[in-house]
């Protein structure tokens, strides 16, 4: 979501020559997993990962997840999951992505206004014609997620294999139900703003006097977190990062890491040094009393992202 057409969409993201260089260090520090949406910057996004990744990388090297749901365009049937949407939304990913498949498609949310057979079908329908090889699912109830995943064993169809959920340390509430489903099920879970849109990466008096770009110019982002940040955890991370000699970030990503049933966080850079943090956050071990002491102050919040990003 980072990558896309800064005028025409969001004012923060990084156009194309400026995204050049964060997949290339990526792909020189082995990561190989690239997501995006469709309806990022309109599908822009989808184009400038797919022109930068054939460029840089082996297609059967990598992993390219994308989503379908929100609409990319203005008008009738261009939302949603209905057969009709998913149809055409692929080949148009496809077609941005400069590729033949689809390694992960996703559903960017569920959709109450189609029922789960319909698009369950229409994404293993994909899968048999070999434009997509996994279907994925992202932020919703953990009874949906399983009913969708009864209904594929029931009319055996392909199973999500992956749910990319809002999740961390800010905002836990998935503990209770979808990552324990997860777990069961096999499924990975893939979360997405593991630094609660940068809440989580810097100390909380530099974010209360000095608000960045993003934070205020991300409706979505002043929606999800303006009511709910507890700042003791921020100040917890700052505290361990500040002790170990480290960035927050990279303190905020261990410990999401070192969760029962993560797979991978989904992280956003636009800047290299995020990205270069995410990656040292790889070799960074908390100890048990730095986890309780980010943990503790966790107090339950309203659900938050099942909704999604607009426009």
């Amino acid at each position: 979501m980072s990558f896309g057409d800064p005028v025409g969409w969001r004012a923060w993201v990084l156009d194309e020559a400026e995204s050049r260089p964060f997949f290339k260090t990526a792909i020189d520090a082995g990561i190989n997993f690239f997501d995006t949406a469709d309806m990022y910057s309109r599908g822009v996004s989808e184009e400038i990962t797919g022109r930068a990744l054939k460029d840089m990388a082996r297609r059967d090297e990598i992993v390219i997840a994308t989503k379908v749901y929100f609409p990319v365009r203005d008008g009738h049937n261009r939302s949603g999951l209905s057969r009709k949407h998913i149809m055409h939304a692929v080949e148009d990913s496809l077609r941005r992505l400069e590729t033949d498949y689809i390694d992960l498609y996703q559903i960017h949310r569920f959709d109450d206004a189609t029922s789960l057979e319909e698009t369950l079908s229409a994404l293993d329908r994909l899968i048999q014609d070999g434009k997509v090889r996994y279907i994925g699912a992202s932020s919703g109830p953990a009874w949906q997620m399983m009913k969708a995943l009864s209904v594929s064993e029931q009319n055996g169809w392909a199973r999500f294999a992956t749910m990319q959920n809002h999740y961390n340390a800010l905002y836990r509430e998935e503990e209770r139900e979808m990552i324990p489903l997860c777990m069961q099920e096999g499924v990975g879970v893939i979360p997405w703003s593991p630094m609660a849109r940068g809440y989580l990466t810097r100390p909380s008096s530099v974010t209360k006097a000095r608000p960045t770009p993003r934070s205020t110019g991300d409706s979505y982002s002043i929606g999800m977190y303006d009511d709910t940040v507890n700042w003791a955890i921020v100040d917890a991370v700052e505290a361990i990062a500040t002790a170990r000699g480290i960035p927050m970030a990279q303190v905020a990503l261990a410990w999401l890491l070192a969760r029962r049933g993560v797979t991978a966080p989904i992280i956003g850079a636009t800047k290299l040094a995020q990205l270069t943090d995410a990656i040292a956050a790889l070799d960074v071990r908390l100890t048990a009393d730095e986890i309780t002491a980010i943990e503790k102050p966790y107090i339950p919040v309203r659900v938050l992202g099942f909704e999604g990003p607009k426009g």
